[in-house]
């Protein structure tokens, strides 16, 4: 009897093991296994679902279904980017996750149901904004206030001296070249530098027609590949200085400008996410912060014309100066930008390759002479950069970093140039950069255009 209850006992103690390995083989597939954060059967049933809602001939575009999409596309771009052989510690991943949906959508590689939606979803939502803000207000209230004050008041002499250098070799291979001044400045170096589509190739493109007596849509033509393919070589660049500063650490502070020299005083960097005195209703009210400053940006938009994300940046920057939140709300908008860094990223570069990408338009400007004045052009603007940043004190891979988001395309450009290089948290400088900058630029170079003509 007694040799029975033993063998029942192994028995069962067998099958306790047994099930218990299948089920810890099936826990280690679900936390080891994944593309992108998203793990690996997830995918499967998310590529599946998508599928089966394309077959039916309609994919919703609301919130829902567009979450699961632009993850599932998104983070297998970006993946299969990481994974390239060499290039893929360039920057390939923030590449690929952007110009392989554009040259989808262009060779009908992406069935219609998808490229709708995703451009219906991201047209009307404006999600890219809320992924900026998130992001600026996040990595503001994490930074040392005294690191932060002299970032900004030091960053524009580079990027000052970077544009100034940038165009002067821009012109100079361009001439050797034995292209047009009038072509070359106005027509590939300034829209490089001209702060992305919305704020820079739209307004040069008004301005040229008015003043050159050409039609706008042949303007923009002219102006958007060399703004696309700007922020390509900044978005290569940026990957660039990043392996850079993995071989040489001294050269980088991994996202801060300025060495840390505080007194004491003061905090450096953040608190680590999750700490243990964030909880959820923190989270919550840091991101409703995030929200509420770029409504504060909205509306100095209206009254006073500024861009809405400088505007909300201001804003940002002055409550943290003057201890305006708690350092437990402070945690908890870290928080909230680690979780759109990780988690929104490349989703976000998806559907910008799918709606406001257009393949064509990059492909026909890919000559030698152009590819030549833009290379030149931004290798030139982010070298200066980095030597002026390390000239006057700053972390120069960082300031070169921030350089190469001056020829990036706006906020889209901002957010793959940033990925590329593993620097998210210099997106309110970068922002300086693109906004700030590129409507300089525009501006005086219309005004100095109107009176030449004249």
């Amino acid at each position: 009897m007694s040799t029975t209850d033993d063998s029942f006992s192994v028995t069962s103690e067998s099958l306790a093991i047994q099930k218990t390995s299948l089920k810890d083989k099936w826990w280690h597939i679900m936390d080891t296994w994944k593309v992108g954060i998203i793990p690996l059967p997830l995918f499967l049933l998310a590529g599946a679902l998508i599928a089966i809602d394309c077959l039916g001939g309609k994919l919703p575009s609301d919130i829902v279904v567009m979450v699961a999409t632009l993850a599932f596309f998104g983070f297998a771009c970006g993946e299969f980017g990481k994974r390239l052989p060499i290039i893929g510690k360039l920057g390939a991943a923030a590449i690929c996750a952007t110009f392989i949906p554009s040259a989808m959508v262009y060779y009908g590689l992406l069935p219609d149901v998808v490229v709708e939606s995703t451009t219906k979803f991201y047209k009307s939502t404006n999600i890219l904004y809320l992924y900026i803000c998130c992001i600026i207000v996040g990595s503001i209230m994490s930074m040392n206030r005294t690191t932060l004050i002299q970032g900004f008041l030091r960053i524009f002499f580079p990027m000052l001296c970077g544009e100034i250098v940038g165009m002067l070799v821009g012109m100079g291979v361009g001439l050797m070249l034995g292209m047009e001044p009038f072509q070359i400045f106005f027509f590939i170096i300034l829209p490089i530098m001209a702060g992305g589509v919305g704020e820079g190739a739209i307004p040069l493109s008004i301005g040229y027609a008015t003043l050159l007596h050409m039609d706008q849509g042949v303007a923009l033509g002219r102006v958007l590949p060399m703004v696309m393919l700007g922020g390509l070589t900044a978005i290569i660049i940026s990957g660039c200085l990043n392996q850079l500063g993995k071989r040489f650490p001294h050269l980088t502070g991994e996202g801060q400008l300025m060495p840390n020299r505080s007194n004491g005083d003061e905090q450096a960097p953040a608190a680590p996410a999750f700490s243990g005195k964030t909880d959820v209703t923190t989270i919550a009210a840091g991101a409703l912060l995030a929200v509420l400053l770029y409504m504060i940006g909205m509306l100095g938009h209206k009254l006073i014309g500024l861009p809405a994300p400088v505007g909300m940046l201001f804003v940002a920057v002055l409550i943290k100066l003057v201890h305006g939140v708690s350092p437990r709300l402070l945690e908890g908008s870290q928080v909230v930008y680690k979780f759109f860094q990780t988690s929104v990223t490349y989703p976000i570069l998806f559907a910008v390759g799918v709606a406001i990408t257009p393949w064509e338009e990059l492909v026909h400007a890919f000559t030698i002479n152009n590819l030549l004045v833009i290379v030149s052009t931004v290798s030139a603007l982010v070298a200066t950069g980095f030597f002026v940043g390390k000239k006057i004190g700053m972390h120069p891979i960082d300031v070169a970093i921030v350089s190469c988001c001056q020829s990036g395309q706006g906020g889209t450009g901002d957010v793959a140039i940033l990925t590329a290089g593993n620097r998210m948290s210099l997106m309110p400088f970068a922002q300086i950069a693109t906004r700030i900058g590129g409507a300089i630029n525009v501006s005086v170079s219309l005004l100095v255009l109107g009176n030449f003509l004249v």
